[in-house]
């Protein structure tokens, strides 16, 4: 089911998210939702906070199969990058944003097992975009004004 996605400003994309404390079938069922919804939206990630659900959830795809991830968190990170990003949530605006080049992140997956999984390149962005989506934190927040309308 395509899950309508929130936009700015709506105060629940400021929020941090609360923690999942046990993957269930509404946990298993909401990830395939968010994996529909972005999908049908052409995104590269979603986050929980961003189809009305104050929880860490993320689900992500840059072109080789979805990964979700519960509870996610950056365990570390290397290198720096700018390129233009974009948001489900903030449509029609882009703006070149610096991260790190490559991180690796810890998180559940959907049997409840610790993951850790390193990214790179887009992956690597989309990992920091979506978990910023759970502390409240959105793209646009690094944009300097002269940066804005990059990419359009």
């Amino acid at each position: 089911m395509v899950l309508p996605i929130l936009t700015e400003p709506n105060p629940l994309l400021r929020q941090k998210a609360k923690p999942v404390k046990k993957i269930t079938k509404r946990i298993k069922k909401l990830t395939q939702n968010m994996l529909e919804t972005m999908y049908a939206a052409d995104g590269v990630g979603l986050a929980g906070p961003q189809v009305g659900v104050s929880e860490r959830i993320i689900v992500i795809d840059v072109g080789d199969g979805p990964i979700v991830l519960v509870n996610p968190e950056i365990v570390s990170a290397t290198g720096e990058e700018r390129d233009v990003e974009g948001c489900l949530s903030i449509p029609g605006r882009n703006g070149y944003v610096t991260r790190a080049a490559k991180v690796k992140v810890a998180g559940v997956d959907l049997e409840g097992r610790r993951v850790e999984l390193v990214g790179e390149g887009l992956l690597a962005r989309a990992f920091q975009h979506e978990i910023d989506h759970l502390d409240g934190i959105l793209f646009i927040d690094y944009l300097s004004p002269e940066a804005e309308g990059a990419g359009r």
